[in-house]
């Protein structure tokens, strides 16, 4: 269920309370929520998987992002978010957002463009939708 997408980045589609239990197996030191509220009737609510990971002694942090698309806010907070020493969780509908938002932050952190695609890719992500703002924030670094 969860992809791994760097040593210590996993994005996974909508979670339930249960798969706090394997994110505790795997050491998860803070789960990402990149999913609105509601987006569909049967998604888990966000304060469920907040609880249950809190619990377990994980970090819960939410960054909802819609279909509208990616704002500089999400991106710096996504940044922000992955800045934890051990392995992070990140979940949306599908586990693309999640992706893709990771990539626009390492962008914004530095890291290599094509090093971006390669990692999404070996998790069976495609960032090519966000590929030229991946881009445009390593060339203002």
């Amino acid at each position: 269920m969860f992809r791994q997408i760097t040593e210590t980045v996993f994005a996974s589609p909508q979670i339930d309370v249960a798969a706090i239990e394997e994110a505790q197996r795997l050491g998860i030191v803070r789960v990402i929520n990149n999913r609105p509220e509601g987006e569909s009737d049967d998604q888990t609510p966000g304060d469920e998987i907040e609880a249950a990971a809190r619990a377990a002694g994980i970090d819960y942090v939410a960054i909802p992002v819609s279909h509208a698309g990616f704002s500089q806010a999400q991106v710096d907070a996504m940044e922000q978010a992955l800045a934890i020493e051990g392995p992070v969780l990140a979940y949306c509908r599908s586990g693309t957002r999640s992706t893709l938002l990771w990539a626009l932050a390492r962008a914004k952190a530095g890291d290599n463009p094509a090093v971006i695609a390669s990692k999404a890719a070996g998790a069976g992500y495609d960032v090519t939708p966000v590929r030229e703002l991946i881009e445009m924030f390593a060339a203002g670094r």
